[in-house]
């Protein structure tokens, strides 16, 4: 069902004014992004789009402007740039029209190129000032080259402000997104959009299959259920951890340890209903307060995956 516009709190929040320029931010912000803006001068070149005034360092300055000081609209932000300096973008007059234009129409592809490698960069310097990992994160690198967590989500509804947007239905959603983010670093490793916002996470299964490398434990929610998937992962020389559904068929093979706090248990998942494998696993059930929380991992030594730490 699509949500109406009332429903949604970030369209009934009211912003008339952009937030205030920062001279310390804009200046971090212009050496991180800038060098990889230019970078994809050659690309942009390659895509046959002219050299004009609204090119892509100045694409890339105020699109970077509209989103960190939250400017209420294109309106607002075509007077900004009238007048004043966007991050490494000097001040220039041009119509609304062809800003307006100009955003619906630039490639998005240039602004994942830029992403990826601003995130080279981040990541060099996230290894440089390397902090103190978690005990966790510390025992899994001993046996694991990479900890990657995985989410779907659904985007809100659009914004019907602009003219191209007038014929879509009210409250109709902006799409479903699926991220692969790393546990420690918290940098994005891949980001995959579908317009259909109901779109399964299963959906999102072949191109996660073709990222994952051997010796990666993967983090995924219950929305990626799926054994040929798990099967998969397996075969892969890769593990993950994920979250039990309630209505899950499994046979208990064996307790590994119990306590009033925990269950550890090997166990056999699936009936092969529809050809669907079936799999040893491990379930562990945790208590926290008066909640018993259960997770389901194809890793089996406790060594390598300690109920506790």
């Amino acid at each position: 069902m699509a949500h109406s516009q009332k429903s949604i709190r970030d369209h009934t929040r009211r912003r008339n004014q952009p937030n205030i320029d920062n001279s310390l931010i804009a200046k971090q912000l212009e050496d991180l992004v800038k060098p990889c803006v230019y970078n994809q001068l050659a690309y942009y070149r390659s895509l046959e789009m002219r050299s004009r005034i609204l090119s892509l360092p100045l694409m890339l300055a105020v699109v970077l402007s509209l989103l960190w000081r939250q400017v209420p609209s294109v309106r607002e932000l075509n007077r900004m740039l009238a007048r004043e300096n966007l991050l490494w973008a000097k001040a220039v007059k041009v119509s609304q029209q062809a800003l307006s234009q100009r955003l619906l129409s630039f490639p998005a592809s240039l602004f994942e190129k830029v992403l990826k490698d601003l995130l080279v960069e981040l990541n060099d310097r996230w290894q440089q000032r390397k902090t103190e990992s978690s005990v966790s994160s510390k025992r899994a690198r001993k046996y694991f080259e990479r900890l990657w967590i995985v989410d779907a989500s659904t985007l809100e509804a659009l914004f019907r402000k602009l003219k191209s947007l007038e014929t879509v239905p009210l409250g109709q959603l902006g799409g479903r997104i699926c991220a692969v983010v790393d546990l420690e670093t918290r940098f994005p490793v891949e980001t995959w959009f579908k317009s259909e916002p109901y779109a399964n996470e299963s959906n999102f299964v072949p191109k996660l299959l073709e990222l994952i490398p051997a010796k990666t434990l993967l983090i995924v929610d219950r929305g990626f259920w799926n054994f040929r998937f798990f099967e998969k992962l397996i075969l892969g020389k890769s593990d993950f951890i994920t979250r039990l559904k309630g209505k899950a068929k499994y046979e208990s093979l064996r307790t590994l340890s119990k306590s009033s706090q925990h269950h550890d248990q090997l166990i056999r998942l699936g009936t092969g209903y529809q050809g669907n494998p079936i799999i040893n696993l491990r379930l562990v059930e945790v208590k926290h307060g008066s909640t018993w929380y259960r997770y389901l991992t194809s890793v089996l030594d406790p060594e390598v995956s300690p109920t506790t730490l």
